[in-house]
């Protein structure tokens, strides 16, 4: 990848042997690397050993979970903030495992409504809760430093599995514990 970092600089008529540039090339390497390390994780590593049996069925909120991603169509940056909820049918996750989990999805190339379905169907998958709920807000510097230029647009999705969609009263929850317990 160093080579071709190289050959971008000189095609933005940069000079790679300037002295501020010599080590570009093997720090966007490193910075790459590190930004989708998603693709060389996999979602059963991170739940492996973190699964267990619990009589608590009432709901389980992770909120304001911190992320950062690359945006698969301009490769710019995108981030804020995860929130993840889930409804137990006998087994709880490690707490650090469903920030991991968004990690996982989040250090690959992505696209917002993937990030949030990927987190949400494996947590689905793994778990098998009653429920999963997860709403994603993000800022992408896509939008912020090209294209239209609108500086504070957020975008919000969400995905919603088992009672989350069938149930108005576990939605309702769920974007209540949202908004803050007092």
């Amino acid at each position: 990848m160093e080579q071709e970092i190289r050959s971008i600089l000189e095609k933005l008529g940069e000079d790679p042997e300037r002295e501020g540039l010599v080590k570009t090339p093997e720090r966007v390497d490193k910075a790459f690397r590190f930004l989708t390390a998603g693709y060389s994780q996999s979602a059963e590593d991170i739940v492996q050993g973190a699964i267990f049996h619990e009589k608590y069925d009432e709901m389980v909120v992770v909120r304001d979970i911190d992320f950062y991603s690359l945006c698969e169509h301009h490769m710019l940056p995108f981030y804020g903030k995860a929130h993840v909820a889930y409804v137990p049918n006998g087994r709880i996750i490690g707490l650090s495992k469903i920030p991991r989990l968004v990690d996982v999805f989040s250090r690959r190339l992505q696209v917002q409504e993937r990030l949030t379905m990927e987190v949400a169907e494996n947590l689905q998958k793994y778990l098998e809760p009653l429920g999963v709920a997860v709403v994603i807000e993000a800022t992408h510097l896509c939008m912020m430093m090209r294209g239209v230029q609108k500086q504070n647009t957020k975008m919000v999705t969400s995905s919603v599995l088992g009672c989350f969609r069938d149930e108005d009263s576990a939605r309702n929850e769920f974007l209540t514990l949202l908004k803050g317990v007092s």
